[in-house]
């Protein structure tokens, strides 16, 4: 063990240098810090598609990380294992006083991080997290009287009356860059020795303030470009969140904030109420007989379902890892409603394309279009495909990109038919929600 005392900060969910709370905290307190990132086994042995484009970019962001250390005359250490293992083997290589992180609100990253901390205070050491990845968390926005929020709207109007700009504020992490453990550049393991092949898929931007004056205009229609596309960076803490709040808010971009206090909301109720990991946020809804018809499922995976807003949707996140928010809700309830399935398999399968997949979000949208979820669309409220391309893709510019034989005779027919699937839909949901079944 080396005898230079040294605190760690452990790199998670928050790949960058500058406003990273935990890093600040980490870097003010005086002792060298030595920056980890680890490839935890653990996560990466769930995921099937070894061409996973999430991995890729963690592992081009990583790359990027530590060539900003290394300007500095530090280095990003690296690990692949699991990670109680991993911190084992590194208390035994340096004497560790503590170990900085940023809070991760997921069941796995809870019951994990209580692991670790467990082997730390067990060699003398200690584990300090912080907030970072939200504005608001856990008991910081609740009712008056200490319950926690359900509806979406009065949480917002807390949410809003709370914001200041020290919700908002920097961290100035560049102040104490000095405080980085000097070291010689360490070496990163290929992605290939991670089990993982390189992506093809091309990673959006982290500029998306020129969007924001039109995006109140332009966010429902998915042929233009006109979300930010920020999400997979805020996925993965490449950009701050309170930098996109105090953008938002100082552009008066209203429409554009409330994404943001919708991401907050969900984060919140993952805490509070963390059965919606496996069950419906309302219990009545779990009552509901799916029909859970595999072919079906198939082919609204492949994007092939004879209804062309549904399977361009499809098609544009098999493609890409990204799918247009509008569409998203139109797919989610396609899959719930007309075709009777359960949501949790669209969720699933969206956890598995979406590059920017998030647990608590993903979770709480697909809850919301089944309406299962806190805040939900009335399980009545079944949206119609062909209205909703009239409306928000009239020319079929969106539908045409993605589906190139729409119009054609290849082109599938509808593989159920809206006004049966609607009635369908509203019989089995009533049945079971007033318990006859």
């Amino acid at each position: 063990m080396s005898s230079i005392r040294v605190n760690i900060f452990w790199f998670r969910r928050d790949l960058r240098l500058d406003d990273n709370a935990g890093l600040y905290f980490a870097l003010k307190e005086g002792l060298p810090v030595i920056p980890v990132f680890i490839f935890d086994t653990t996560i990466l042995g769930q995921l099937e598609d070894k061409n996973d484009a999430r991995i890729s970019f963690i592992h081009q962001t990583v790359l990027k990380l530590n060539q900003q250390l290394q300007h500095i005359g530090s280095s990003l250490l690296v690990k692949h294992g699991e990670p109680k293992q991993t911190w084992a083997d590194l208390l035994r290589e340096y004497n560790i006083q503590t170990v900085f992180t940023n809070h991760d609100y997921e069941p796995y990253a809870i019951e994990r991080d209580y692991e670790i901390e467990q082997i730390l205070i067990s060699n003398g050491s200690k584990l300090l997290t912080f907030k970072d990845q939200v504005i608001f968390e856990k008991g910081e926005v609740l009712k008056d009287n200490g319950e926690a929020y359900t509806v979406f709207t009065p949480y917002k109007n807390k949410w809003m009356k709370k914001l200041s700009s020290f919700y908002m504020d920097s961290y100035p992490t560049e102040n104490y860059f000095s405080n980085f453990f000097k070291t010689q550049p360490l070496t990163i393991p290929a992605l290939n020795t991670l089990g993982f092949i390189p992506t093809s898929i091309k990673f959006p931007s982290k500029e998306f303030e020129n969007r924001l004056a039109d995006y109140h205009n332009q966010r429902d229609i998915p042929s233009v470009n006109g979300t930010s596309h920020i999400s997979v960076h805020l996925r993965f803490g490449t950009v701050s969140i309170r930098k996109l709040a105090y953008s938002a808010y100082k552009a008066h971009a209203d429409t554009w904030l409330n994404q943001l206090i919708w991401r907050d909301f969900y984060f919140m109720i993952l805490w509070h109420f963390q059965y919606v990991v496996n069950n419906a946020f309302k219990a009545k809804y779990d009552r509901i007989k799916w029909r859970n018809n595999e072919e079906e499922f198939k082919l609204w995976c492949e994007g092939k379902t004879g209804y062309p807003i549904v399977d361009a949707g499809m098609r544009e996140l098999n493609s890409t890892g990204y799918m247009h928010n509008r569409v998203r809700m139109i797919t989610a309830s396609f899959l719930t409603k007309h075709l009777l399935i359960d949501w949790r398999w669209g969720e699933a399968y969206f956890a598995q394309k979406l590059l920017d997949f998030e647990l608590a979000v993903n979770n709480g949208s697909w809850q919301w279009a089944a309406g299962s979820g806190c805040d939900a669309a009335p399980y009545f409220r079944i949206f119609n495909p062909t209205e909703q391309t009239r409306k928000f893709d009239p020319e079929n510019i969106y539908i045409k990109k993605w589906v190139p034989e729409f119009g054609k005779l290849n082109y599938p027919s509808p593989i159920v038919e809206h006004k049966y699937a609607r009635e369908r839909c509203l019989k089995v949901y009533k049945t079971a929600l007033n318990g006859l079944q």
